[in-house]
């Protein structure tokens, strides 16, 4: 089946004025232009920001694998933890780290090793291989596997664009492999918060010393990615890998992709 390669962003439209154009893609809330509004696609493009988890990979199925080996593992060496508590309960025992203490929120790392930690002291072991642990669960949780057109559109892009990854997760680039088309890797954990704050962004902008308008932001979150990166001043463009609908409340998305092939034609036709 021949792929298409229409882009159909939402409220505007890849030509270099936007001025009242609507989208109809099914989902994406439509919008006019407003008369005071600039042309949308002015400002060239000089480098790109890529979300990771669920834009380059989908991170589920990652997380389910890592849990279900860890729990493996704790059979193994500690069974009292892996008979009180299942994968899934494990799970809602990290979580709660991040609710017991909201300061730690944003590291995604730190929150497995305290519920861990916890689960230990709970299922009443005074010792515990908390490092060797955290690496049976982080080794698999990197074992990604791409979306078919990320990886080969990645390589593509990287060679013409100065590209970096902005994530909350906690990604090894190294260890999956592509840490060599990233000018930089900024998480949460090492900004110190979340997307959509954005600390994130303006880390990017500073380091990249670019304005914010010449950077395109790739995610599939409408909150964290396409609202973060637009209110720092960033384009931003929605991957809508799984078609969900556009969140109510939410200023409609500038620029709606499906896959990242889509990525390339948006990019094709702006100008500069």
């Amino acid at each position: 089946m021949r792929r298409s390669t229409a882009v159909r962003p939402a409220g505007t439209r890849t030509l270099p004025c936007a001025d009242s154009c609507e989208s109809h893609a099914p989902g994406v809330p439509t919008r006019r232009s407003r008369p005071t509004e600039t042309c949308a696609m002015t400002v060239a493009i000089r480098a790109l920001s890529f979300d990771l988890d669920d834009t380059l990979w989908n991170i589920w199925p990652c997380i389910e694998r890592a849990e279900a080996k860890l729990h493996d593992w704790l059979l193994a060496g500690y069974p009292r933890i892996a008979a009180q508590f299942d994968a899934l309960a494990l799970r809602r025992l990290c979580s709660d780290e991040a609710v017991r203490d909201p300061a730690i929120a944003h590291d995604r790392s730190l929150i497995r090793r305290r519920g861990l930690t916890r689960a230990a002291e709970l299922a009443g072991y005074a010792e515990f291989a908390l490092d060797e642990a955290f690496e049976v669960f982080f080794a698999a949780r990197n074992q990604v596997e791409f979306f078919a057109d990320a990886l080969p559109v990645l390589e593509r892009l990287a060679a013409r664009y100065p590209v970096v990854a902005l994530s909350n997760g906690n990604a090894d680039l190294d260890r999956i492999g592509i840490a060599h088309l990233f000018a930089f890797h900024l998480s949460a954990a090492i900004v110190g918060t979340q997307k959509p704050h954005p600390a994130m962004f303006e880390q990017a902008v500073a380091r990249l010393g670019l304005p914010p308008a010449a950077i395109l932001h790739v995610g599939d979150n409408p909150e964290h990615d396409v609202e973060g990166a637009r209110a720092a001043g960033l384009r931003a463009v929605w991957v809508r890998r799984d078609g969900r609908d556009w969140p109510h409340g939410l200023a409609p998305p500038e620029f709606v992709i499906h896959d990242l092939h889509e990525l390339e034609a948006l990019l094709a036709t702006w100008p500069g």
